[in-house]
């Protein structure tokens, strides 16, 4: 792979890139909950645009099949463009999209904005990442991938709550309309922080593998979409996987033997990097379904109100927020291996133990596990995302972070479709069966997270993890 270049001194992009990293963050946030919250604005938007409130679902799974489509092509382009260009025309193809959207009258009309809207976000986000991995270098990975992290943790749990918020308080067009002050904001900051870097060899563009890939990807997050549907359209579902599933192992043969492909697979040579998107990509899967799955638990079989639900998985948010401070004190004591053994396995004994919960469970309780929860998954997060650039060159950092961001949507939108299967499949048990039935399959793949941990080598991640202090 050809190296980048960047017009800004490598001191000045490295005293940057704790800036650049809440930027980032900041877009991040962006473009996950505009991913996330329309389902609790699907009724109110349903009645103003004339249509059912399931068939608003149309709109989410095309920006979230929009957003897999467009990853693959973000590095090719970066490389090609340069990243400054790249990352501030997607903020403001997102921001114009949000306000688009706003103003739509009609569920096609609507639909077509959320794909322009995907486009931007599927830039955003990858592009904006790959700048923060080049400008913080190994000594201030862990610091960077931090605040990296903390958006894909906030946003699942946060937007239930600010979605009905927003709708009850004024309407469901202040959804996209809160992201245009938020763009601007982003796009101003992007033109004076993020360094222009582009590759000094142009390579030809990868149709092949980029077909293969769009096709692939869009038809197994379509498929993973429609089955977290109410109503499961059966044939388009069946479709969607297959095409899917069979276009992504056309393409992954391409990668292999393409010199210059779209995607490369190379990364899967390191421990590390596997380590990070196999179990890590478990880990993912089943902590973006609990957030999920306690709304619907708390609403459907408890007869909470949405304001309540919200309100209670917001602990969630709290266990994240307040371990931050100590994960990078974590990985500097104990190191990767026992830090992702650790949370992964606490992180599965607080889903057993929400499959004792009931409607008589004190409040009290109910929020120091979600809390704890919440501290368990953020701390995973850190390390898994931390340790899969931990022995990437700089020079391949780029097909790395391509095929990172798209394995880690992938895995996101798989969550909350494996919680829908389940549910669907436990309709009729007695009860709150069906989500107690779902808790104990989240719980299984954290416990497969776990057994990969204690395979992994003991010195994994050693590069990238924080010097201990020594006393004077």
């Amino acid at each position: 792979m050809t190296r980048t270049t960047s017009t800004a001194p490598p001191a000045r992009r490295r005293t940057g890139s704790t800036a650049v990293a809440v930027l980032v963050a900041g877009t991040f946030f962006m473009e996950l909950l505009d991913g996330t919250i329309l389902a609790t604005a699907a009724p109110a938007m349903g009645r103003d645009l004339g249509v059912d409130s399931a068939a608003i679902g149309i709109a989410i799974t095309a920006y979230l099949v929009t957003l897999a489509v467009f990853i693959p092509v973000s590095g090719w382009l970066t490389d090609r463009v340069g990243s400054r260009t790249v990352f501030v025309g997607a903020i403001a193809v997102f921001t114009i999209a949000s306000g688009l959207c706003a103003l739509s009258t009609g569920l096609v009309e609507l639909t077509i904005w959320r794909i322009v809207q995907g486009i931007g976000g599927a830039l955003m986000v990858p592009v904006g990442r790959l700048v923060v991995l080049r400008s913080a270098g190994r000594e201030q990975l862990v610091t960077a991938i931090a605040i990296l992290t903390w958006p894909a943790l906030a946003a699942p749990i946060i937007a239930p709550f600010v979605g009905g918020v927003l709708v009850d308080t004024l309407s469901w067009h202040w959804i996209f309309l809160v992201n245009i002050p938020l763009g601007v904001i982003a796009l101003i900051a992007a033109l004076v922080l993020v360094p222009q870097e582009r590759a000094p060899e142009r390579v030809p563009f990868d149709w092949p593998g980029s077909l293969l890939a769009c096709v692939g990807l869009g038809g197994v997050v379509a498929m993973a979409s429609l089955l977290a549907l109410d109503t499961v359209p059966v044939v388009a579902t069946i479709v969607s996987g297959v095409v899917g599933a069979a276009c992504c192992w056309l393409a992954i043969r391409h990668f292999r033997r393409a010199q210059h492909p779209i995607m490369g697979l190379d990364a899967f040579r390191l421990e590390t990097f596997r380590v990070s998107h196999a179990g890590g990509s478990l880990f993912r899967l089943a902590v973006s379904a609990v957030p999920f799955v306690l709304p619907l638990l708390f609403q459907d079989a408890w007869g909470w109100t949405a304001v309540e639900a919200g309100s209670a998985v917001l602990f969630v948010f709290v266990g994240n927020l307040g371990i931050k401070p100590a994960t990078t004190p974590f990985l500097r004591w104990f190191g990767y291996r026992p830090v992702i053994i650790v949370s992964s396995a606490i992180a599965a004994l607080t889903v057993v133990a929400m499959t004792f919960l009931t409607p008589d469970t004190p409040f009290w309780l109910l929020a120091v596990l979600l809390v704890v929860s919440g501290a368990a998954r953020s701390v995973g997060f850190t390390a898994y995302n931390t340790i899969a650039f931990a022995d990437v060159e700089q020079a391949d950092m780029t097909p790395a972070n391509t095929l990172s961001s798209t394995l880690q949507q992938t895995a996101a939108g798989f969550g909350v479709a494996v919680a829908a299967v389940v549910i669907r499949a436990g309709a009729g048990l007695a009860g709150d069966g069906a989500y107690v039935l779902t808790f104990w399959v989240i719980a299984a793949l954290l416990v497969v997270a776990c057994v990969e941990g204690f395979v992994m080598s003991r010195t994994a991640g050693e590069t990238v993890r924080p010097a201990r202090r020594v006393r004077a």
